[in-house]
């Protein structure tokens, strides 16, 4: 019997974190979703998804957004219909950045060391695709954290290797999508 592949259909980003101690502001934390040409894979995005905003085809939506961090569970959650893009779009970045980090030379910079309680969850159905605290990317502003692409049969895989950055969410949505310097 040959082995059948399967595609990712329809995914999940869950995203929580704990509320910062009082007196001190609010820890906002935000998933960013870039969608890339097939033809331009690196390129500019064909658009970017956040609070606010969805695809304009309805197939990448922000179901929840935190500004707080409050709450039980997963405080953002985005939803990725990767089975209903559009065959001329190859490649969506999913990351988080940090809202109000502060200016890049500041001392006291908030970083993903500062956040408490922080973990991340891509899935599909009820199987977990991947997870991560972001402890790894402690001295980071923001992260991509999932990288979807399609192949040549039309079917969606995930690449869920983290990698930090020190941008603000204006630089960081502009180079997220970015191929890996190595």
């Amino acid at each position: 019997m040959s082995g059948v592949r399967k595609s990712l259909a329809k995914v999940e980003i869950a995203l929580r974190w704990d509320p910062s101690p009082a007196g001190m502001p609010a820890n906002d934390l935000d998933i960013v979703a870039a969608v890339y040409a097939a033809a331009d894979p690196y390129g500019e995005p064909v658009y970017l998804v956040h609070f606010g905003s969805r695809a304009p085809d309805g197939t990448i939506t922000l179901a929840r957004d935190s500004r707080t961090g409050q709450g039980f569970g997963f405080d953002e959650v985005m939803t990725l219909e990767l089975d209903r893009l559009a065959p001329e779009l190859g490649r969506v970045v999913v990351g988080v950045v940090i809202q109000d980090a502060g200016p890049a030379a500041a001392p006291d910079r908030k970083t993903f060391a500062a956040v408490g309680g922080t973990g991340l969850r891509v899935r599909e159905g009820y199987t977990d695709l991947a997870t991560t605290d972001f402890a790894e990317l402690a001295g980071a502003t923001a992260a991509t954290v999932a990288e979807f692409t399609r192949d040549a049969a039309g079917g969606w895989t995930l690449d869920a290797r983290t990698r930090g950055f020190d941008a603000d969410p204006q630089e960081y949505a502009r180079v997220m999508g970015a191929a890996p310097r190595g």
